[in-house]
């Protein structure tokens, strides 16, 4: 079976069996023995809008979040085990392990014309989703998404932090370059009196983390350190740009060259380390991100937006879908400048996509098992 096939294409692979099942599905009438009969019933029925919109319509959150799996992929093919795992994914509560058996959902979907396995021996459990239908389904949904967003007017002040970032990395790396002795803890971290320094040198502030606070998950040093400061540490510390040793924190060769020439980051580079460190607790983030990007091209509400992507997010520990969302997703995105937030006096909190957002999101792609592993924290 090629890859790469349209629906039509992959009809015609598809033996008069499984072309019954799929002509069932959609009540199609026609001559269940003529192949040929079976495809052009199977073209016509699904080519009508409405149809395949209320399929759409019909699936419940568990399906939504499977299909968001597959839209999100870039990749022709998945083996049988791929598809296993996902399904065991879009089920966010210990209640849902009980429904259908996850190969039964990749039945339906395979009922549906939606998802197709090869024929010969090496190709038997590969499955692909058609091209055409990966662009439908990618409409069909964004135009239920966009249907309960609440779009508002520009807000009278926003928050827009495009570039900020890019420059606090230089600031750090400045900073630790002037000082003559930076202590470590035994954890590996600043100690208050440093860390309050380099707070202060950040464009943008934040306050210490406070002492007890529940904190693991999302990078190397966020139990320690506050949000933005965090992924900042992170990144030089995994690009090689600071090193920790001897109870120190030094600039490395590589982050003592990169002030010298004054080379910035690239906008881009920090967007793929901060989906690969936060891709632990929140698998799909990368379809997340899209979907915000897809939503938001204009100003509306984040309530709304969090009311659409919420279901697709699972909660982590003591992390809800909505702080998740809210804190880990749209705040991050604000500080890495992909996204504007502002308060409108009728709807509180509105975000808009910034063009740079749009941009690097649009040009990223970070496969799957690309991710930061971090040691246990519990």
């Amino acid at each position: 079976m090629k890859m790469d096939m349209n629906l039509a294409d992959m009809l015609s692979y598809t033996d008069i069996f499984e072309l019954s099942r799929i002509a069932s599905t959609y009540d199609c009438q026609c001559n269940g023995n003529s192949k040929n009969e079976l495809i052009q019933s199977i073209l016509s029925t699904l080519n009508r809008r409405e149809v395949f919109e209320k399929h759409i319509q019909d699936l419940n959150v568990e399906d939504i979040r499977f299909l968001n799996y597959l839209l999100s992929d870039p990749r022709n093919s998945f083996s049988l085990e791929e598809l296993t795992a996902r399904v065991k994914q879009s089920r966010f509560q210990a209640s849902e392990n009980n429904l259908q058996n996850p190969r039964e959902i990749i039945i339906k979907f395979k009922r549906l014309g939606w998802l197709f396995n090869g024929y010969s021996q090496q190709t038997k459990y590969v499955f692909q989703v058609p091209n055409d239908l990966k662009g439908r389904f990618a409409d069909v949904l964004t135009a239920k998404f966009r249907s309960t967003l609440q779009v508002t007017d520009d807000p009278g002040v926003y928050r827009d932090e495009q570039m900020l970032l890019i420059e606090d990395v230089e600031h750090f790396l400045q900073w630790l370059s002037e000082q003559q002795e930076v202590m470590l803890t035994a954890e590996n971290s600043m100690y208050k009196r440093s860390l309050q320094q380099i707070l202060d040198r950040m464009s943008v502030k934040e306050e210490m983390v406070a002492k007890g606070a529940w904190r693991f998950g999302y990078g190397r040093m966020y139990k320690e350190y506050p949000n933005r400061f965090s992924l900042i540490y992170d990144y030089c510390f995994f690009h090689h740009l600071i090193v920790e040793q001897q109870a120190a924190l030094q600039l490395s060769d590589t982050g003592k060259t990169k002030l010298l020439e004054r080379s910035k980051e690239n906008p881009i580079q920090v967007y793929r380390f901060w989906l690969r460190l936060y891709k632990g607790p929140i698998p799909n983030l990368q379809s997340i991100v899209q979907w915000i990007n897809r939503l938001a091209q204009t100003w509306v509400t984040a309530a709304s937006v969090g009311e659409v992507l919420c279901k697709l997010i699972k909660p982590f520990y003591y992390d809800s879908s909505e702080s998740i969302f809210e804190q880990r997703i749209l705040q991050m995105m604000m500080h890495l400048g992909l996204l504007r937030i502002g308060e409108n006096d009728d709807y509180g909190q509105v975000i808009q996509m910034t063009k740079l957002g749009s941009k690097v999101i649009e040009g990223t792609y970070v496969a799957e098992d690309d991710k930061i592993e971090l040691p246990a924290d519990r």
